[in-house]
């Protein structure tokens, strides 16, 4: 089994926290951005990209703040497989997106560039 590392990325947000987590724990909100489709039933999210599809579970999530998901063939010991949370500042109110994902060691800096480019796509789609 290939060793996992926890990648944590941020990225500044120009939206409301309702708002980006509406992008982020719902199935419209997530075909909107993060693959081509996604189909629910209850905490079961099956994530389509072209002929492929993902199945993960919804883990835990908080209105507002945290979404974690885990990939059904994900065996390792990780409570979740990846994660999006949701930062506030008290004082300015400027948000913070933080998403942790657990990759290959091999795969490190080909998952970054794709959360990168995930994440990019995210904020032009809200305009942020």
């Amino acid at each position: 089994m290939a060793e996992k590392v926890k990648l944590e990325l941020e990225f500044p947000v120009r939206a409301s926290a309702s708002m980006l987590y509406t992008f982020l724990s719902t199935p419209s909100g997530l075909a909107e951005w993060f693959c081509d489709d996604v189909e629910s039933r209850s905490d079961r999210f099956v994530f389509k990209w072209g002929d492929s599809e993902e199945s993960a579970q919804l883990i835990r999530k908080r209105q507002d703040t945290f979404v974690q998901f885990k990939w059904e063939e994900d065996t390792s010991a990780q409570k979740f497989s990846f994660e999006f949370r949701i930062v506030v500042d008290d004082i300015t109110l400027d948000a913070t997106l933080v998403v942790t994902d657990y990759v290959d060691k091999s795969d490190e800096n080909e998952m970054r560039m794709l959360w990168n480019s995930q994440i990019h796509t995210l904020l032009h789609t809200i305009g942020a």
